[in-house]
This record gives structure tokens, C-alpha cells and sequence, in this order.
């Protein structure tokens, strides 16, 4: 799935085509992605595009009537192509550009969304509740133990858990936990304001580091102009269970936490 990196770099990506840009049309040829596309999308038609925002793993493209909420779902990616490009299985929506060039988005296992809201978004339902992003200040370490306090979940559910911050997603959840040295099953509540303060640290310097490096290489995910990410080659403990610790040689432990995949070191990772 892509995350908080993958849908930064793809923001970066296509902002530059997009801003200040008018929309001549919105071609929709499915509409049944994980929740239908709605009519009113088509209101972005004619407006011209103001601004490209990300907020967590959602795109947002404001324009003077409203903005069009994206999310790539599992398996979804957005590309600048030429409008007159033809369509391949999946492409199921173009943002057509007075540019001549058209937003195509393209989604195998159709979970992503294409939605409609007017200003101001932050009042729709899937942005209402969501928690600070974690490269602002506003995620900090007094903050998140504060949200953490006398919470019994493990820590690592707490961190991906987009009501205490947004997207922190499974790969970065494990790596940032290993370079805290924190287990992913503590308790979060009980894990001290020391330690807290390191993986706020580490949780910054890793996104950071993904989106200098562009995004993590998925097989699913590609950049919007084609080239794949490159930070897979420096993840420590993401889908290397049972190799050799990078730190101190230690045989890596994995199991299944919230459904999904984790992998830690039970030596250099403690509870």
C-alpha cells in the first residue's frame, strides 16, 4: 500500500502540471472504486487548479469550487500523460488539462477513492478526525504521550492509528520502532517520555529520509513520472523476517500485529 512518502512524492510529482491549470474535462469510465465516484466530481470541470495539498495519504486538489479528495487505496498511482495516451486496463478516471495533458488514475484492485467536497474539506468525514501530520510541529513528544497515556495497545498499533497521527503506515511504523529500540508489542501507555521522545524523532527523520529518496519501491507503486522509489534498499527490519539484524546479528522475529506484518529484534527492541 502506498504510504505518507509514496503519496508526497506522488503530490510533488504532478503538482507542477497541475497548478494553475484549467480543467477542461473528468472522464470516469468506472466509477466503482471503494466508494463510487460521484456526479458532483464533475464540478471541477472548467475551474482552474489552485493548489495540490496532501493530508495524511489523501491528495486534495482545490480549485475556486471545491476540492477533489484522492486516495490511492492498495494499489492505485496517479501519472501526467498526454490526454491522447491510450487507455490501459485499470485506467479508470483522467483529469483532462487545458495543458493537454491529463491526471490519469489507474487502480488494479479499485480501493482508491476519487471524491468531491466544497471548502472548507477539512469538515468531511474522512478528514474530520484525523491526527496531526507527523512532519509538523504539531507532532511532538509531549503531545504524543499525552495520547498514549493509560492506552493498552501496542505501540505500534497506536502509532499507525491515523486518529493519533496520519500516515505512519506499516513499513514505517516497524522501521521507526527498531531505530527507537522500542518492542512494537509495548504497552503504549508504559513506554516512557524518554523513549517517546526518540521515536517522534526517528518516526520525522525516516519520512523525511523516503520522501528526500522518493518513496519506497512496491511493486505496485511507481512515481509519476515512471521511476520507482529507492528507499526500499535501506529498510532495517520491514519484510526481513528472519534475517540477520543489522545492528547486532540477531536472528529477526516476525509476527502478526493488527493483521499485519511486523518485524523487530528482540534484543535491540525492548518492552
Amino acid at each position: 500500500m502506498p504510504e505518507l512518502p509514496e503519496v508526497e512524492v506522488t503530490r510533488q510529482g504532478v503538482s507542477p502540471y497541475l497548478i494553475d491549470n484549467q480543467v477542461t474535462d473528468l472522464i470516469v469510465r468506472n466509477p466503482s472504486l471503494r466508494w463510487p465516484v460521484p456526479e458532483i466530481a464533475k464540478q471541477i470541470i472548467g475551474q482552474t487548479i489552485r493548489n495540490v495539498r496532501r493530508r495524511g495519504k489523501y491528495l486534495l486538489i482545490d480549485t475556486d469550487a471545491g476540492t477533489t479528495i484522492v486516495h490511492l487505496g492498495m494499489s492505485g498511482s496517479l501519472r501526467i500523460l498526454p490526454a491522447s495516451t491510450p487507455v490501459e486496463k485499470h485506467d479508470h478516471i483522467d483529469l483532462v488539462l487545458a495543458s493537454g495533458k491529463a491526471l490519469r488514475f489507474n487502480d488494479p484492485r479499485r480501493f482508491g477513492a476519487w471524491l468531491w467536497c466544497e471548502l472548507p474539506e477539512q469538515a468531511h468525514p474522512l478528514l474530520s478526525k484525523l491526527g496531526p501530520e507527523p512532519l509538523t510541529d504539531a507532532f511532538n513528544a509531549p503531545y504524543l504521550l499525552a495520547a498514549l497515556a493509560n492506552k493498552k495497545k501496542a505501540i505500534k498499533l497506536c502509532l499507525m492509528d491515523n486518529h493519533i497521527v496520519v500516515g505512519v503506515g506499516n513499513i514505517y511504523a516497524n522501521e521507526a520502532l527498531f531505530a527507537a529500540g522500542i518492542h512494537p508489542q509495548a504497552e503504549a501507555g508504559k513506554v516512557d517520555a524518554e523513549r517517546i521522545e526518540i521515536l517522534v524523532s526517528e518516526v520525522k527523520q525516516i519520512l523525511a529520509s523516503a520522501i528526500k529518496q522518493g518513496g519506497t519501491t512496491l511493486k505496485d507503486f511507481t512515481n509519476a513520472d515512471g521511476k520507482p522509489g529507492y528507499f526500499a534498499q535501506k529498510l532495517h527490519v520491514y519484510g526481513r523476517g528472519g534475517e540477520t539484524c543489522t545492528q547486532c546479528g540477531h536472528l529477526l522475529s516476525e509476527i502478526k500485529l493488527g493483521q499485519r506484518a511486523t518485524v523487530f529484534c528482540s534484543l535491540c527492541q525492548k518492552l
